[in-house]
């Protein structure tokens, strides 16, 4: 059994039977496409070999993971957040709106929630918790970032297809020397941030 789980286990343990639902987010970072939210409760009765930070993973391997997620988690829930309510929100609010949505979206009630990074919204402050780096932490949150992580990556590569001067497949919108050779060459298109520097 991986560390990761058996932090999860300690968790619980600590708590007793409870329903725990590990949160992540996709695309903070980006210039382009929705903040992508993910909440899984994991079955600790089917252990998943493998789960880690998305960013630690192959695509190839994350893939093969977020099916097993989706087949053998007790729930999942994703929320994507537009580029729009980013500039509306700010990217920081977009992402606490989507923890709260995410969790809300489960279909099995929770007890408790691990979130990663810095922040809590503030309707979940007394049923969950935010870990810095908890993707690296705990197998609930991993499994959480690998869901999100796959999940935007599908959404740009489709939006792809409809803006393809962007290559949006290749950098999924994050800011390289090809998409911000692609800004100076059409300008924005409706799934850019507008908030963000684009130049």
């Amino acid at each position: 059994m991986s560390s990761l789980y058996q932090n999860d286990l300690s968790f619980l343990n600590d708590r007793g039977d409870i329903a725990l639902a590990g949160i992540d987010e996709a695309g903070r970072g980006a210039l382009a496409g929705p903040v992508v939210v993910a909440a899984v409760v994991l079955d600790y009765n089917k252990l998943i070999p493998g789960l880690n930070d998305s960013k630690k993973l192959s695509d190839i391997k994350r893939r093969q993971l977020y099916k097993q997620i989706l087949e053998q988690a007790r729930g999942v829930s994703v929320v994507e957040v537009s580029a729009a309510e980013v500039d509306r929100i700010n990217v920081l609010q977009a992402s606490i709106l989507g923890f709260g949505l995410a969790c809300n979206g489960l279909k099995l009630a929770i007890d408790y929630a691990l979130i990663d990074g810095r922040d809590v919204p503030v309707a979940m402050k007394d049923k969950a918790q935010a870990i810095i780096k908890g993707d690296s932490i705990y197998a609930c949150i991993a499994a959480a970032s690998i869901v999100a992580k796959v999940h935007r990556d599908d959404l740009m590569i489709a939006l792809d297809d409809r803006f393809p001067q962007y290559g949006f497949a290749q950098h999924k919108g994050y800011p390289t020397a090809q998409h911000y050779q692609a800004l100076m060459d059409w300008g924005a298109c409706p799934m850019h941030r507008q908030s963000y520097r684009l130049s």
